[in-house]
Order: structure tokens, then C-alpha cells, then sequence
């Protein structure tokens, strides 16, 4: 990247800043927002917004109370406490977009009386992301209301951006506040506490977003150069660890949503800089920030759907004007692009949700996610999509370790989908509390293998760490076919297996609606198992028949045929509760071997097929 040096002098240069022509957007974004009231596309957006700001100004801010802000550390829960602060979060973004949007000021006492309380918090970091224990509070190197965390650092941006694009009409005590507590909380902190905090030298999402919306508040507040210069010159190495998490082929191991969160705001931070030092630096312009920038589209399944290892979530809204950006930028094809929507993100991050305004185009709208196979070598992840009648039929498989961001003990995991359904599915991020981050964390469902279509091997589940993991021994891509061999023996802690194998087999005939995956699963083991299970993961029951298993919805169906002779089927229906604690029903079919012996082989022969979607 770039050293101290062409950092203090880009950013020092009298050239650098912002004018009347060059501002943090990179856009006209006045004229952008005056087109966003005319064009068809955004009117929901734009509706939802209005009717934000609206709500915000009518009903009274809701409270964050010591009994919410303690409820993590004496319960684990986090639901309880983040609601509310995320509410204040919406409240700000539709009460600052509704005064641009109706160009009127009927929103800004509501919008001042919410500053005036965002900046009373005790601290912006989320109770889970502080130290635990008043005793470890108080002894930890920064105090609280300096503790930088994701959404520390994304309220400070938040606010820093409410005032450039609000300049002249907030009342000056409320533009004073907000430049005293950013100062406080966020600036100090960074230059002039010796002590680092953990995210500075993380590879993955914290790093990018922690530094990104940091270094943005600094661009659009900080008037001293030199001491812009010397914060942001201790970012951009924060910066450099975040690439660091990426492998030459881009891919993004915490999924689709992280990469979102994280190479969002790498992004945002990157333009903003380059736009304020006319050029000069320019964190994008490398291979490997291309490569992550087509993340999306190899992540893919099918129109608004992705792959959902680790804690990913199979449905994902991406921020249009951030996929927009990078389009443009490196001449990507895209995948499907929804309409954007004010409350498509439960957090309500600002930069989302500007960029989106500023930098959306609406031609790339709405376009269907195009087929192909995609590998992401380095992450030893498998994609295919193909065109059926009724939408896309997809298989996705994977291999790597135990040891990802996010991670799940996931090694030789695969998902069957069709036409915006994952049939045989990887279920993702499950709620978030303490112990799921904890030493607990693949007693949970989503977490650990008993959650994912791979086997038990002699009763033993995959156990987490890096030395659990797979080897690619062969794999080969053409369009509508995808053959994977992963050797899996390490995945599991298993002293008599000798070796472990599992072969994908998928394939999908042009011009069809059907595909077809052949598994294959070979074990040796020095002594005969006391037990062996095939498990299949599904949010839909399946229909058992002699040697068939049958998954069926709207969207389409998939029919595992396998030996009914050597395997009995037994179906678990487990009740658990996705990321946001909606509930959901787990189906769990279970595939016993009758007559567990030192040479195993399992085959089991998928069909799917695309439905109608009704």
C-alpha cells in the first residue's frame, strides 16, 4: 500500500480537501437526490424514508435503560438492548434522508432532540463488545465512552455525515455537540492513546469497518492535516490487515453479508480518501481488491439468494450502491439487484444507506443473476448455476477448515437449490449471544456439524480448529458440471479412521429443469465403527418411501434415492430460532448404517427440480 510518507503529503497537499466541486460522495449528490424523487426504482426507498422520518417524529425516543445495557453480562441475550439502539439508528437515517428528500426543516427538532440523545448514551460501543465485568471495564485500556467498536465507530460516521449534508441548517449547539463527543469517543482515542485496539491488526469485517467508518469521520471533520494525516496513516495499516484475510481468489469466508459489512466500508473509506486527495491515494487499485469485488456473483444461487456457509444468511440484500461502485470501477457483471429498500439492513448503517441514494444505478436493477460455475480455489468452494425453466437450479459445496471467520465446523458441506430455495440447505448465522461466541459455540445447531449435511463418524461430530479441515484431490468445472473430491480425514477426531473421502457429482443438462448430484462417501477405519450416520439438513420435511427421501416446496423439489438395504432413515424436527429470532422448524434426516464395517461406502443419487415458485 502506501507509506507514512506519501500518505502525510497526499493529505497535506493544499490541493487536498474538499471543494465545491469535490466532496466525500464523489457525485453531484444533491442532483442525484432530486432524480431519486422521479425515478421509479427508488420509490420505495424513497416512501419508506419519508414514512421513517414521519414515525420518528411522532413517537417518542425509545430509552436505553441500565437493566437493557446489563442484560448481556448477566444473561448472555443481546436482542433486548440492540433493538432499541438500532431503532435510534433508523430514526436517524429517515429523519436526516426525510429533511433532504421534502427540503423542508418540520423534521429537524426531532432530529436534534435524537443527536442531542445518541450523544447522552453512556457509551455508542454494544454492551457484548465491551470487556466483561465493571471490574475488567474499568481496568481495560480505554474507557468506555472510548471503547471503539463496529457501531462506535459507525455512529461517530454516522454523525459526521449528518452534519456535512445538513451544513447551516442544525442549531450550532447541536453541531457543537456532535464535533465534542466524536472528538472524545473516537478521535482521541485513535491519536493520542498508545494502546491498539484488537480490530487495528483483525483480517476480517472488524478491521475494515471500525477503520472505514473511523477514517471517514475524521475526512469530513478533521481540519488539522497533520494530525489527519497521523490518524489516517495508522487506518490504512489497519486496512492492510483486512486484505490480509482474503486469498488471491477474493473469496469471502464469513459470506455474502460480512463481505457487505466489511468491503463496504473498505470501499466507502477508499473513494472518500481518493475523493480527498484528488487521486492520489487509491487503496482499490490492485488485483486483489478486484478479485473481492466479484464475490457476489460468484456467491450466488440464484436472484437475491447465496451460498450461506459459516454465518451467512441464504437471502441477502446487497447494497446496491456499493455493488454499483465496483461495477463501474472494475467493468463487473452483476448479480441481481433489488430495488433498494430503507429497511433492507436491521442496523441501519448509514454509509449503506447513503451510498445507496448516491450511487445506485437503476439500469443494473433488476437484471436476473446470470448461470455459470464459479470456483473460489483458496476458500475450496464450488458454485453452479444453471437456467431452468422456472429460475436457476444451483449446487454449491465446499471444503476448507474448521478454523474460518465466523466459522462453522462445516468441512465437505453442500447446497442443493432451485429457483430461490435452498432445499438441502446450510442454515447459516444463528442468534447471536455470548455463549454463541464463546466456549459453547458448536454446542449450538447452526454452529456445529451436527447442523450441516455431513456425517457422524463412530459418534463423533467435526470438531473446530485448523486442524480440522479438508484436502482437494480433484475438482473440475464446465458449464452445467461440477466434480469435487475433498479428503476430509482430518475433519473429524476419529483415531481409527484412516481415511475419509467425499465426492461431489453434479450435473445439469442444458435446456432442462432438472439436475442430478451422485455423492459418494468412502471410509476406511483400522477397526469397525460402532456406528456411522448420513445427515441431510432441510427446512422441509422430508417424505420417506423405501430407499427415497423426498424435499418438496413451491420453488421445487429435490429426492435423495440411496441403499434401503444397508441405511435406516430416522427424521429429527428440531424447533431453533434464525439470526434475528424468528423461529424456524430443522429437519434432520439421518441415514444409520445397519452394518457399519472397516470399508464403508455410501452413494446416494439426488434429483432436483425446478418448481413453479407458487
Amino acid at each position: 500500500m502506501y507509506n507514512f510518507r506519501e500518505i502525510r503529503e497526499a493529505i497535506c497537499s493544499e490541493a487536498a480537501g474538499w471543494t465545491a466541486s469535490r466532496n466525500p460522495f464523489g457525485v453531484d449528490w444533491k442532483e442525484k437526490l432530486r432524480k431519486l424523487k422521479t425515478e421509479k426504482v427508488f420509490s420505495g426507498y424513497v416512501e419508506e424514508a419519508t414514512a421513517e422520518a414521519k414515525r420518528a417524529a411522532d413517537e417518542p425516543i425509545g430509552v436505553l435503560p441500565f437493566s437493557l445495557f446489563h442484560l448481556f453480562e448477566k444473561q448472555g441475550s443481546r436482542l433486548e438492548f440492540e433493538r432499541p439502539y438500532f431503532d435510534r439508528r433508523g430514526r436517524l437515517a429517515g429523519l436526516v434522508f426525510g429533511t433532504l428528500l421534502a427540503d423542508a426543516d418540520e423534521y429537524l427538532p426531532a432530529l436534534e432532540d435524537l443527536i442531542w440523545e445518541i450523544c447522552n448514551e453512556f457509551t455508542w460501543c454494544l454492551p457484548a463488545h465491551l470487556e466483561q465485568g465493571l471490574e475488567k471495564v474499568t481496568a481495560f485500556t480505554h474507557k468506555p465512552e472510548a471503547v471503539i467498536d463496529l457501531f462506535a465507530a459507525e455512529t461517530a460516521h454516522s454523525l459526521a455525515e449528518t452534519l456535512y449534508l445538513l451544513e447551516g441548517r442544525l442549531n450550532p449547539w447541536i453541531v457543537h455537540r456532535v464535533r465534542t463527543e466524536i472528538e472524545k469517543r473516537t478521535f482521541r482515542p485513535l491519536y493520542e492513546e498508545p494502546a491498539r485496539f484488537r480490530w487495528e491488526s483483525q483480517t476480517h469485517n472488524w478491521s475494515a469497518v471500525c477503520a472505514g467508518a473511523a477514517g471517514m469521520a475524521l475526512l469530513l471533520l478533521e481540519t488539522d492535516k497533520e494530525r489527519l494525516a497521523g490518524i489516517i496513516d495508522r487506518l490504512v495499516r489497519t486496512m492492510e490487515c483486512y486484505l490480509e484475510g482474503f486469498q488471491p481468489d477474493g473469496g469471502c469466508a464469513e459470506g455474502i453479508g460480512y463481505w457487505v459489512y466489511g468491503f463496504g466500508y473498505y470501499t466507502y473509506f477508499a473513494e472518500m480518501l481518493e475523493t480527498y486527495t484528488g487521486g492520489k491515494i487509491r487503496l482499490l487499485d490492485n488485483e486483489k481488491c478486484r478479485r473481492i469485488a466479484e464475490f457476489p456473483l460468484a456467491a450466488a444461487l440464484s436472484d437475491g439468494c447465496f451460498v450461506s456457509f459459516s454465518d451467512a444468511s441464504d437471502k441477502s440484500n446487497l447494497s446496491a450502491g456499493l455493488v454499483a461502485r465496483l461495477a463501474e470501477r472494475f467493468g463487473l457483471e452483476v448479480p441481481y439487484l433489488p430495488a433498494p429498500r430503507f429497511h433492507s439492513d436491521h442496523c441501519y448503517r448509514f454509509a449503506h444507506l447513503s451510498r445507496n441514494f448516491f450511487w445506485s444505478k437503476a439500469e443494473l436493477m433488476g437484471r436476473h443473476t446470470p448461470e455459470g460455475e464459479w470456483e473460489l480455489e483458496d476458500l475450496q468452494w464450488v458454485v453452479s448455476r444453471r437456467k431452468a425453466e422456472n429460475g436457476l437450479v444451483s449446487f454449491s459445496a465446499k471444503g476448507g477448515h474448521n478454523e474460518e471467520p465466523h466459522n462453522h465446523n462445516d468441512v465437505g458441506s453442500f447446497i442443493i437449490h432451485a429457483s430461490g430455495s435452498s432445499i438441502l440447505t446450510d442454515l447459516g448465522a444463528g442468534v447471536y449471544t455470548k455463549e454463541y461466541f464463546g466456549p459453547k459455540r458448536y454446542t449450538f445447531l447452526h454452529n456445529s456439524s451436527r447442523g450441516h449435511s455431513v456425517p457422524v463418524i463412530d459418534g463423533q461430530e467435526q470438531q473446530g480448529g485448523r486442524a480440522y479441515g479438508a484436502e482437494v484431490l480433484e475438482k473440475s468445472l464446465c458449464p452445467g458440471s461440477v466434480r469435487l473430491t475433498l479428503d476430509a480425514t482430518t475433519a473429524y477426531p476419529v483415531p481409527h479412521l484412516r481415511q475419509y473421502l467425499r465426492s461431489f457429482d453434479w450435473s445439469f443438462a442444458p435446456g432442462g429443469s432438472k439436475g442430478k448430484l451422485l455423492l459418494t462417501d468412502r471410509f476406511s477405519f483400522g477397526k469397525a465403527p460402532a456406528s456411522l450416520e448420513e445427515v441431510f439438513i432441510s427446512l422441509e420435511a422430508p417424505v420417506l418411501e423405501e430407499g427415497i427421501a423426498t424435499w418438496k416446496n413451491g420453488n421445487g423439489a429435490v429426492s435423495l434415492a440411496y441403499d434401503a438395504a444397508a441405511y435406516a432413515p430416522e427424521v429429527e424436527v428440531i424447533p431453533t430460532q434464525a439470526h434475528q429470532g424468528e423461529p424456524i422448524t430443522v429437519y434432520r434426516l439421518v441415514l444409520k448404517a445397519l452394518e457399519p464395517a472397516a470399508e464403508l461406502v455410501f452413494r446416494g443419487e439426488f434429483r432436483v427440480e425446478a418448481g413453479s415458485g407458487e
